[in-house]
């Protein structure tokens, strides 16, 4: 029935109502300005109703089984209208051609939010009404000030967010109105169970198909005799320190393609564990980012709780930083923040829980590298490009509707492209480390100096020989607040030395070579971009390499070792062997492993792949 120039009134629904087993209707290319709410059409799979005059969507309700549906060239239907429909319709798989499944995490963690405020309003509203007044006037005098006084999330989706306020407010007043007349003992108050009913229709959103959609079908933990951890004797040791043991437990494939299975070939870039809430705590809520996807894990169970897309970008980092708000009630609360960017070179601040984006920042004309927030700062933003500069960022608070503006406060230049920062340990508001194509370099990034722009203050080399000076740093991390771990000056190595003796020797000079310490064995492999990482609550450093596995280094043993220190490379203390999981019926076995990190208790570490698996191991 496309193209037929159809107006609304040309539906009918006692001849459509017939169709009962009608599973694919395309009504595309018309003038339908609505939808009657009566078709009937009860087994309806698939519908298309693009390029229509529709302005609202509350009538697709009527159709329950529906799994695709098109509405592209509506000029009338806003985002807001998606959010309705992923509520009416919780079989829905796709939506405009794209997966539905982001909208919907979006639209039940706003139902969970919104719900638990009407709740708390109507609490309060009921404590204050006096005997003498009607309840049916309060009760639609409630539902007013709930609409009006109710409020979440920023004002672009207000529209929604009211819509559901007041169906909200509806069924808690349907639910106490059941209560007064079936009640038995007068002593039981109405409100008791009234947030009962709307919660409960909550769980009717959860899709029973939701884990798969973002797990991998072959995910399982590895018990087989190839997935065990082997491990090698630091050198030099005396054997005091036992190696640590992890199994792998959950393989994912959360940012495929359009969710195919399908997609080994999605590279996947960086990961970081969500801020511990209390301090002494760790977190097992971990970040990943690769292709057009951000998903945030559950490491203890596998699953993706959240997932965030954007259609035409690939993400190359992630930072979270904790923010304390205050909300329109007037408390503080504590809010995790998570920071996105890649190829498009923008800075998306994401909203994780809530399932939206609350600002962006366009930060550079050419794709960010990495970002990270400054750990004595926590609105100031790191971002690194393509286009050779390093640009310090203050996102500032956000305002009651979750809106960031971010100013800008520094600009760094480099002579090359800048690949990791990592703020000095010992003093992160004043210098600024970045590891770049070129070599390792430093800024002074003190906001009382009167120079916004900058260039490297500092460079350092990693051996007298000029050969060494310009040699790529693509991986860089700080073990403590002394000790330096950089990887990248010599090929088969990562160098461990020291901050505090080589910036304390430095005089002058505009060049510097570092004070080692210790070098690490690690692949001979030519390959680049293989980042390293390190837990400096537990001394370790871990890296990823060219076949899948896991190296990991206790430098806290290797550090007390007598000196001097042999001048041969240390040994790893263990390499934790790829497991070879199961996808599309055969076994993966062999991938690149980009990066690797671990919470700061080392309960769970995550790997990240350049075949679209996250690995997630954990510590027995």
């Amino acid at each position: 029935m496309s193209g037929l120039e159809l107006l609304s009134e040309h539906l009918d629904p006692k001849l459509l109502c017939r169709l009962t087993q009608l599973q694919e209707l395309d009504l595309s290319n018309n003038q339908l300005e609505t939808l009657p709410d009566n078709l009937g059409l009860s087994h309806l799979r698939v519908l298309r109703c693009a390029n229509n005059q529709l302005g609202d969507v509350t009538a697709l309700c009527q159709f329950p089984k529906l799994e695709e549906l098109s509405l592209e060239g509506n000029p009338f239907l806003t985002v807001n209208d998606n959010l309705k429909v992923s509520f009416l319709l919780p079989t829905l798989r796709k939506v405009n051609g794209k997966d539905a499944s982001s909208t919907y995490s979006q639209v039940e963690n706003l139902n969970r939010e919104l719900t638990s405020r009407v709740t708390a309003h109507w609490e309060k509203f009921m404590a204050t009404l006096g005997p003498e007044e009607e309840a049916e006037k309060a009760q639609a005098d409630f539902v007013k000030s709930a609409v009006r006084d109710v409020r979440y999330g920023p004002e672009s989706l207000s529209e929604f967010t009211q819509w559901r306020v007041r169906m909200i407010s509806e069924e808690l007043v349907a639910s106490s109105r059941t209560q007064v007349h079936e009640a038995d003992s007068p002593e039981k108050p109405p409100e008791a169970g009234a947030a009962h009913k709307p919660r409960a229709r909550l769980a009717a959103l959860k899709r029973p198909d939701d884990v798969p959609l973002n797990l991998s079908p072959s995910k399982r933990a590895c018990a087989s005799p190839s997935a065990q951890v082997e491990g090698g004797p630091v050198a030099g040791s005396d054997g005091s320190q036992p190696a640590l043991k992890l199994e792998p437990l959950h393989f994912l494939q959360c940012h495929s393609k359009n969710n195919s299975p399908q997609d080994l070939e999605t590279q996947l870039w960086a990961c970081a564990f969500e801020p511990a809430w209390e301090e002494g705590a760790t977190s097992q809520t971990v970040a990943t980012c690769g292709g057009e996807a951000v998903c945030v894990i559950d490491c203890q169970t596998g699953i993706v709780l959240h997932k965030y897309k954007a259609p035409g970008e690939e993400f190359f980092s992630v930072a979270w930083t904790a923010l304390m708000v205050v909300t329109q009630a007037g408390h503080k609360k504590r809010w995790s923040v998570l920071a996105a960017a890649g190829l498009r070179g923008l800075v998306r601040l994401l909203h994780v829980r809530a399932g939206f984006c609350c600002g962006v920042i366009r930060a550079h004309k050419k794709a960010i590298a990495t970002l990270c927030f400054s750990p004595a700062h926590e609105t100031h933003l790191f971002t690194a490009s393509y286009d050779k500069r390093i640009i310090l960022w203050d996102i500032g608070m956000p305002n009651q509707d979750y809106e960031f503006q971010a100013s800008q406060l520094l600009t760094l230049d480099t002579t090359s492209i800048p690949l990791r920062l990592c703020p000095v340990a010992s003093c992160p508001d004043a210098r600024l480390l970045a590891g770049c194509e070129g070599g390792c370099c430093c800024w002074d990034v003190r906001l009382d100096q009167p120079q916004k722009r900058r260039v490297c203050e500092v460079e350092f080399v990693f051996s007298e020989g000029s050969e060494a000076s310009g040699r790529r740093v693509d991986g860089l991390a700080f073990v403590n607040e002394d000790v330096v771990a950089s990887k990248g000056s010599g090929l088969g190595t990562i160098c461990l030395w020291s901050w505090r003796q080589t910036w304390g020797g430095r005089g002058s000079q505009s060049t510097v070579a570092v004070v080692v310490l210790a070098r690490l064995q690690w692949s001979p492999t030519e390959l680049a971009y293989f980042s390293l990482s390190a837990c400096p609550d537990k001394g370790i450093v871990l890296c990823g390499d060219e076949e899948g596995n896991v190296w990991l280094y206790d430098v806290s043993n290797i550090l007390k070792q007598p000196p001097p220190l042999p001048a041969a490379p240390q040994a790893p203390t263990q390499i934790l062997k790829w497991p070879q999981p199961w996808a599309l019926g055969q076994a993966v076995t062999k991938t690149m492993v980009n990066t690797v990190v671990a919470n700061a208790s080392f309960t769970y570490l995550t790997a990240l792949t350049d075949s679209n698996i996250v690995a997630i191991w954990g510590r027995l």
